[in-house]
């Protein structure tokens, strides 16, 4: 197979081996890669299930108190009361690097630093009900965010992670094997192109010794 595609030359030797310790440390390298990649997703998947239960008892909990705060109070006020917000909530997303994966970075900014205006109505028409769901509302955003970070995070992790095995798998099974098959031919190659020359140089050093010395062998 090697001996169909390589020319068995000092020159292309030289350039296989070459190619194997680069494709051998960058085995390495990205072995280590994929390793680091993983245990950092790894912490993420954690966190996601730890975020994810969070968000989902807290957005339970915030549709559980608008029923009883619905139940308290008619259509028109509820619609009155959550019709014109008062406070607004501007997301920025950023990104950093992890591993050579852009991962995304969401940080949050109120237009106003008083905790009082997510209630963005007067307290004397509405229910305590109503209170207690807006707050558990405003209480569960920020892990709302951290978790679509978190999310995408992982998937972005995932994809580099699968891009990073195939690349491992094909050098470890693929390139570096065949480089050594191939060093294995033009060494053997080699070899056997020394050994005839060796073995013509003796006869032409018998040839020129017998026609020196006039001696044929009978």
């Amino acid at each position: 197979m090697a001996g169909t595609t390589i020319i068995p030359t000092r020159m292309e030797l030289t350039r296989l081996k070459k190619k194997l310790v680069t494709a051998v440390r960058g085995h390495k390298l990205l072995k280590d890669k994929r390793d680091e990649l993983m245990r950092q997703f790894m912490d993420l998947v954690r966190e996601n299930m730890e975020l994810r239960r969070t968000v989902e008892e807290g957005i339970e909990n915030a549709n559980r108190n608008f029923v009883i705060a619905r139940a308290g109070m008619s259509q028109a006020a509820l619609s009155t009361a959550l019709m014109t917000p008062k406070q607004e909530v501007s997301l920025e997303i950023t990104g950093r690097n992890v591993m050579s994966v852009d991962v995304p970075v969401m940080t949050t900014k109120t237009r106003t630093d008083d905790p009082n205006d997510i209630y963005s109505y007067g307290f004397a028409f509405t229910s305590g009900d109503l209170d207690d769901a807006v707050r558990s509302l405003a209480d569960v955003l920020p892990d709302m965010l951290r978790l679509a970070e978190v999310e995408k995070s992982c998937q972005l992790m995932a994809d580099e992670i699968e891009k990073t095995r195939r690349r491992v798998n094909a050098l470890e099974h693929v390139i570096i094997p065949e480089t050594q098959e191939n060093i294995r031919y033009i060494t053997m190659k080699l070899d056997e192109n020394e050994r005839s020359s060796q073995v013509r140089l003796m006869k032409v050093k018998d040839m020129m010794l017998e026609e020196a010395h006039h001696y044929k062998e009978k």
